[in-house]
């Protein structure tokens, strides 16, 4: 396994969607380890060690894959705290999404999201598109200011 790979945080409510992604990943061996987090009320707790997530190792994920329609909180608000917070404005967020409201894009690009991707129907293009992202932002991308990688 390649050690260069940061944690991943995967904030996505559809199950079909976080297996979808976790093979994409494991396939292309993208991450060393990927937290998967189901709305975005818990997205927040683990991203700021508290609830479910108090005892978790405070280091930052080295990126943040989030779709935007979550229950609890919305991915909107969740991309708006992470980039409004000192310690994680650095972290890159990849808006994973299958909405294809231009104004769910013009918002996420104005809060800061580093790359906005519409899920596609077709396996093989879900897979090259979570590649394409695994190996940009876990391989090649430094890791934000505040995280480890191990």
């Amino acid at each position: 396994m390649n050690d260069r790979l940061g944690r991943i945080l995967l904030v996505e409510d559809d199950p079909k969607d976080v297996e979808l992604t976790l093979t994409a990943l494991e396939e292309y061996n993208l991450a060393n380890e990927v937290v998967v987090t189901g709305n975005g009320a818990d997205a927040l707790d683990y991203l700021y060690c508290r609830g479910n997530f108090e005892t978790r190792s405070s280091d930052n994920p080295a990126v943040i894959l989030l779709d935007l329609k979550l229950p609890k909180v919305d991915g909107l608000e969740v991309l708006k705290q992470i980039k409004s917070d000192e310690n994680m404005k650095m972290i890159p967020v990849v808006v994973l999404t299958s909405s294809r409201e231009e104004k769910d894009m013009v918002a996420s690009y104005k809060l800061g999201v580093n790359a906005y991707v519409v899920k596609p129907v077709d396996f093989h293009e879900f897979v090259n598109a979570i590649r394409e992202l695994g190996v940009f932002w876990a391989i090649i991308n430094a890791p934000p200011p505040g995280s480890t990688r191990k």
